[in-house]
């Protein structure tokens, strides 16, 4: 896949989809990375269903969540699932914020992006999408965040190997388009994800990018 072709399919999805308003909040960075850790294999729906309990029975913050109990926090992330290891995560988390950053996540924000990433991966339950998105939402980081949707799209457009894992679909993505148009390409792949290239009867016929698409006849009869 050419540059040329990458940043065709980018303009097509701009026309189709509009950048959710929430992209240009500001956004604090310990509450992204709680929900971002809420989100880890769980549906939108019941991520923000399951913070907003959290959110409703503790203030989030690092000192409240190192200090919570570990089965409170878990009965309010139930409908999450995997609510024991994220209630885990989540006290383990907050409680190295507190002891080791003085509850201050901006501390890490500030290093240098390697330095950031690497000290978020440090963090126990903590992996490569966790940390992107808390990089790129909360710090303008130049990163593309690879969750499974961005992670089909990319695969069936051919922008990323087939086989590719999670750092060889980030760095092509990242190979291919301005790191000023990050933040866009990682919304607006997860946009089309949802309502066209879906992981299961995707809409290949009336989808935007089907002339571009090198796997719609895997998945278009017609």
């Amino acid at each position: 896949m050419t540059k040329e072709n990458a940043e065709k399919i980018l303009q097509i999805l701009r026309k189709e989809f509009t950048m959710p308003k929430w992209t240009r909040m500001n956004r604090k960075p310990f509450k992204t990375l709680i929900k971002t850790i809420i989100s880890q294999n769980t549906a939108d729906r019941n991520t923000t269903r399951a913070f907003e309990k959290l959110s409703k029975h503790f203030e989030i913050t690092p000192e409240t969540l190192a200090n919570a109990e570990t089965n409170q926090i878990e009965e309010y992330l139930k409908v999450a699932g995997l609510y024991r290891n994220k209630a885990k995560t989540i006290k383990q988390v907050s409680k190295i914020i507190v002891e080791k950053f003085h509850s201050d996540l901006t501390r890490i924000l500030s290093m240098s992006l390697e330095q950031a990433r690497e000290t978020l991966l440090q963090l126990p339950g903590i992996g490569p999408k966790t940390a992107d998105v808390v990089l790129l939402f909360c710090s303008e980081n130049p990163i593309i965040p690879v969750d499974t949707h961005v992670n089909r799209v990319a695969k069936r457009l051919g922008l990323a190997p087939a086989q590719g894992d999670y750092e060889t679909v980030r760095v092509s993505l990242q190979s291919l388009y301005s790191s000023k148009d990050y933040l866009e390409v990682h919304v607006l792949f997860i946009s089309h994800g949802r309502k066209y290239c879906r992981a299961r009867n995707p809409l290949c016929n009336i989808c935007p990018l089907s002339k571009r698409c090198p796997s719609k006849f895997l998945y278009c009869s017609s």
